[in-house]
């Protein structure tokens, strides 16, 4: 299954690489695999200026293979005419990696300081999935000098995510409960040899709430008013959503090396505001290590050393929701993060218009050489300067506020 988390945010900002490309520019390209068993790809410049790069893709549920030059093609557009190296590793693990991607990065830049020497600084970029795979990294792992990160659309409130998607699942149980609708597994995403497919799951979906339709029953409308009453997610998205409670639930608890076959989340004592889904709605309650390993893989500390950080988000993901940057900020010393959001007309999952990555990644650099910290306004300036190269628009608003992860994930 590949998943369109990933391919969503490599969609939107793989428009970079359109609107934006460089001249060619002489340059080295290496791949290989670590001992761990992810894939890595390096471009490294001719005059490369001492920096390295790295990118973190976002969530994929797809076999692990080689770096593809597309993975990094957004990255190089940004630094390689600039100087600086770019690193990028598949994650050994499908799914939610977190588990080992900090010895994923880590070996991965072992090999390139072999190849071409230990870098002056280290810059990490980090979309969907991959901006917690940063925060992570930031916290845990051995890169060096870590100077920057920007993240993008980034899952940064960790595994309370999964404490989310587990309402979600538990709440389509309750709603639809239909034959026909149904779909066995609960807290653990599906039954255990389950052969249900992505397509078999958008079925039982839109049986459920009529989503393939153009004019659906009342009782489609109802349960459909019913679970998003529940589950505050853009209607949109509800099918997206699914899939991953199913597929990424399941591969996060069956996998050996993650769960153990054992999930980490629970509600046994969530309020859901609603009398009749509290005394119907099912019940799961983890065994405590299950939860301790979960959350330390993992739930971000804001220890994040010296780094410099920018971190971007739309306001209506219903996908990695806005209410991560929330609890990201909640730890991370506010002289060390500068969180911008993007006000869309519609919602989205990592639909940034190139000037705002372009406008960001230059504010980071500034930062970064200059010491002054950028404010939301000043990355919405630096949107505006770069939108010639963009395209824009440019829709950084200065004053939101973002709203607390407990509204829309019930505390527990």
């Amino acid at each position: 299954m590949k998943s369109g988390h990933r391919s969503l945010c490599l969609l939107s900002l793989l428009l970079i690489a359109l609107a934006w490309a460089p001249p060619a520019s002489a340059q080295t390209i290496s791949t290989g695999q670590t001992a761990g068993g992810a894939h890595y790809r390096f471009v490294v410049p001719d005059a490369w200026n001492g920096s390295l790069v790295i990118w973190n893709h976002g969530f994929s549920l797809s076999p692990i293979g080689p770096v593809a030059a597309a993975e990094t093609e957004l990255v190089e557009i940004l630094a390689i005419p600039q100087g600086y190296a770019v690193a990028a590793s598949s994650y050994q693990q499908t799914g939610w990696a977190l588990f080992k991607s900090n010895q994923d990065l880590e070996q991965m830049v072992r090999v390139f300081e072999v190849e071409f020497g230990v870098p002056d600084e280290v810059i990490l970029i980090g979309a969907s999935l991959g901006g917690i795979v940063t925060a992570a990294a930031l916290e845990k792992a051995d890169l060096g000098n870590v100077t920057g990160a920007l993240t993008i659309c980034g899952a940064v409130a960790g595994s309370r995510n999964w404490d989310g998607a587990l309402d979600l699942r538990l709440v389509y149980d309750l709603v639809c409960d239909k034959k026909k609708t149904r779909i066995a597994g609960g807290a653990k995403g599906l039954e255990k040899g389950s052969t249900l497919t992505p397509a078999d799951v958008a079925k039982r979906v839109n049986a459920c709430f009529g989503l393939d339709k153009d004019n659906p029953k009342k009782k489609h409308k109802k349960r459909l008013a019913e679970f998003l009453g529940l589950i505050d997610i853009p209607a949109e998205f509800v099918h997206i959503n699914m899939a991953y409670v199913t597929f990424a639930m399941a591969d996060l608890v069956y996998d050996k090396k993650k769960m153990k076959g054992k999930p980490g989340s629970g509600n046994q004592n969530v309020d859901y505001g609603n009398a009749d889904a509290n005394a119907n709605i099912a019940r799961f309650e983890p065994r405590k290590s299950k939860a301790r390993r979960l959350g330390k893989n993992y739930t971000p500390n804001g220890k994040v050393g010296n780094t410099k950080i920018i971190s971007l988000h739309t306001d209506k993901d219903g996908l990695v929701i806005i209410e991560n940057e929330s609890e990201w900020a909640k730890v991370v010393p506010p002289d060390q993060l500068t969180v911008a959001v993007v006000v869309e007309a519609q919602a989205s999952h990592c639909g940034f218009t190139n000037a705002e990555i372009i406008g960001s990644w230059e504010a980071l650099k500034t930062w970064i050489d200059s010491g002054v910290q950028p404010t939301a306004e000043d990355l919405q300036e630096s949107c505006l300067v770069w939108d010639i190269l963009g395209p824009g628009p440019c829709r950084i608003d200065p004053d939101f506020v973002i709203p607390d992860m407990d509204g829309r994930i019930r505390p527990r």
